[in-house]
This record gives structure tokens, sequence and C-alpha cells, in this order.
């Protein structure tokens, strides 16, 4: 049976956050097979933060599981993006209609 499991990352993607939400994301790791990653709410978010979500993708297919974000903020598309990252993460980045100006 696959489990699925949803994260909501709330607070910023940065060098001072980032070990606590490294724990967070390799334990839900290891109880889900599938985690959508949820990062609309992120205000900030560094070279650490991006480490960090190319470090649970590897791990991910690494272990045969799949880590799929599902949202991004306006923060975390610019560095994707920035980084010219947007192939290697794997995930469409979806722009809302609000910030298509």
């Amino acid at each position: 049976m696959t489990t699925s499991q949803t994260l909501c990352l709330t607070k910023d993607m940065t060098i001072y956050n980032t070990l606590d939400q490294k724990h967070e994301l390799l334990d839900a790791l290891i109880g889900s097979d599938d985690i959508e990653l949820d990062l609309s709410q992120v205000g900030k978010i560094d070279t650490a933060g991006l480490q960090l979500l190319i470090l649970l993708k590897k791990e991910a297919l690494r272990a045969g599981k799949r880590v799929i974000i599902v949202a991004h903020s306006q923060p975390v598309r610019s560095l994707i993006d920035f980084c010219n990252l947007a192939a290697e993460l794997g995930d469409p980045l979806v722009i809302p209609a609000s910030e298509a100006n």
C-alpha cells in the first residue's frame, strides 16, 4: 500500500531554519512513499533551502520514493529560476494568474 503525505512549510527556508526542516522532511520521507511539498507560504529561501530541496529529491530517488513540489511561493520560484534548477527538481513551476503581470 502506497502512503502519501502532504507537508506545508510555513517558515523561511534559510540557513537559520533548514536544519530543523531537514529533520522534519527526512523523517516524513521515511514514513511515506510519496510526499507532496507545499512551499506556497515560504517567504524567504536561500541556497541552504535550495540545497535542502535537492537533498530531499535525491534521497527520495535513492529510496524509490517520490517528492513532488505542488506549490511554490514567488521567492522559491525566483531562486529556482535564477539557479536554473527547474529541470533538476522536475516539478512544474506554476505562476498564479495574480502574479502573471
